[in-house]
């Protein structure tokens, strides 16, 4: 089965220009699309998440992939050599058309293979190196890494919605309303509230009034 494979990471760009290179492509070289997979997602997306994902794993040996460059499987060199070992361990044949790549079961493809394969290892050890070396380097001037022991993300949300929970408090919504408004705990929310001793004024008048 020839499958082609079309992708683009936004509704503004075009489908139909991969789908009429790939048709004149298969035309050239005498080849019939059994079916065409399109999908408009980013290629930074993990392929799992994608159509991708289950077409891969759907392909059958002596199946054929095709696409109009290699970047359409992926954004990241890893991910495109993830993908490329998976077909030909499974002897499916990858076309790609701007490119003129052909990844088979030729001494041919799998050299080329094999040199992606080490262009993307050698990224990843520099993408680890600069990490490293950025986190040294910060460190060394004294900032502290990480988050500070104690730190909430979701009592952040609340700090930064503060003057909206006030207003919702004084129009009488219940606590129960506001952690869910807010998507928080009634546990966080009571820390939130010892930090924030105007909350408990607010609802000592809001109970006087009988709200």
């Amino acid at each position: 089965m020839v499958i082609a494979y079309l992708r683009v990471s936004t509704e503004r760009q075009h489908l139909e220009n991969q789908k009429d290179e790939i048709s004149r492509y298969a035309t050239a070289k005498n080849i019939t699309v059994d079916r065409w997979v399109t999908e408009v997602i980013s290629g930074k997306t993990d392929r799992s998440r994608r159509k991708l994902g289950l077409l891969i794993k759907s392909l059958k040996t002596g199946d054929t992939l095709i696409v109009t460059e290699i970047s359409r499987l992926s954004r990241t060199l890893h991910e495109v050599m993830s993908i490329m070992g998976q077909c030909l361990e499974k002897n499916i044949t990858i076309y790609s058309t701007k490119d003129g790549y052909a990844f088979d079961d030729s001494i041919n493809s799998k050299i080329l293979s094999f040199a992606f394969g080490l262009v993307a290892e050698i990224e990843r050890n520099l993408i680890s190196q600069r990490t490293k070396e950025a986190l040294a380097l910060r460190k060394s001037q004294g900032v502290i890494l990480g988050r500070k022991v104690g730190d909430c993300p979701k009592l952040m949300v609340l700090r930064d919605n503060s003057e909206e929970i006030y207003a919702m408090i004084n129009s009488g919504k219940l606590i129960g309303h506001i952690c869910a408004q807010f998507g928080v705990s009634r546990f966080t929310f009571k820390n939130y509230r010892q930090e924030n001793t105007i909350i408990d004024e607010m609802l000592t008048k809001r109970h006087c009034k009988g709200v």
